[in-house]
């Protein structure tokens, strides 16, 4: 297999990832991918810095084994804490990450510099966001809000309910008192409540870092000249540490199409 025809690797704590596949899918259609998606130990948002990182570091060594040219850190919480510690693993190959693109993405939409940021706790706390920010510009204000009952309802379906809409309404209320003009949706489950989100908040611009992470690697693998441009039948791989229940109706629903090739692997 030539470097160019290597999958790339995209990794979660469990299916939100799969926004940033479907989005890697639309915007780079020859590229073959392999997905792991951490569902035997979700969520990661509530854990440790030093249990996310050694968990990160077995996910990466596993996509490394698949012999993938680029990796994706679809998980913000991920990117938040140990995205030092999958860069070094990766040594020199491509690695993107949802918090870098969206951030970048931000500040390119933004008119007025007051950014808002709905993520997890731990990703919230991390301030990786703000700091993101604050590197490209530090006059950018930035307020963050940890959003957590978001994931729970997003997984049950209930992307128009009214329980959500009402949820939604209050995580909203700090960001919308302090006049900000853009939203990052820092959650890969978050893409989903969009429409119910512009209801909420009409006027704001949203940002979906898993379009800007797409948007990202395709720029690093051009540079790299690792852009797969011959492949009309791409071969997308799907690993999971535990495949719950419902795990395929709430898959394809991030997807956005069936998954064809789910297999599981434990790590650790």
């Amino acid at each position: 297999m030539n470097n160019k025809q290597r999958p790339i690797g995209v990794f979660d704590s469990g299916v939100g990832g799969l926004t940033n596949v479907r989005a890697l899918m639309e915007r780079l259609p020859m590229e073959n991918i392999v997905y792991f998606g951490d569902t035997a130990r979700v969520p990661y948002g509530v854990k440790s810095r030093s249990t996310i990182e050694s968990f990160t570091a077995q996910i990466v060594d596993f996509l490394l084994q698949n012999d993938v040219k680029a990796l994706v850190i679809a998980c913000n919480t991920i990117a938040a804490v140990a995205g030092q510690k999958v860069r070094t693993m990766a040594g020199n190959m491509p690695v993107l990450d949802v918090i870098t693109a969206g951030a970048e993405a931000a500040l390119n939409t933004t008119q007025t510099n007051y950014i808002g940021v709905i993520a997890t706790s731990t990703t919230v706390n991390s301030n990786a966001y703000a700091r993101a920010i604050h590197s490209c510009n530090a006059d950018t204000r930035v307020q963050s809000q940890a959003a957590p009952l978001l994931v729970p309802l997003v997984e049950e379906g209930w992307l128009d309910h009214e329980v959500t809409r009402l949820t939604v309404r209050e995580y909203l209320k700090p960001l919308l008192a302090e006049d900000i003009d853009t939203l990052v949706l820092g959650c890969t489950h978050y893409p989903l409540l969009k429409p119910l989100i512009r209801r909420e908040a009409p006027g704001i611009a949203l940002v979906d870092s898993a379009i800007t992470t797409a948007e990202a690697t395709a720029r690093a693998l051009a540079e790299a000249d690792l852009l797969n441009t011959d492949n009309p039948a791409p071969d997308y791989r799907f690993y999971v540490s535990d495949i719950p229940l419902r795990f395929r109706t709430i898959g394809e629903r991030f997807l956005g199409r069936s998954m064809e090739q789910i297999e599981m692997v434990s790590l650790g």
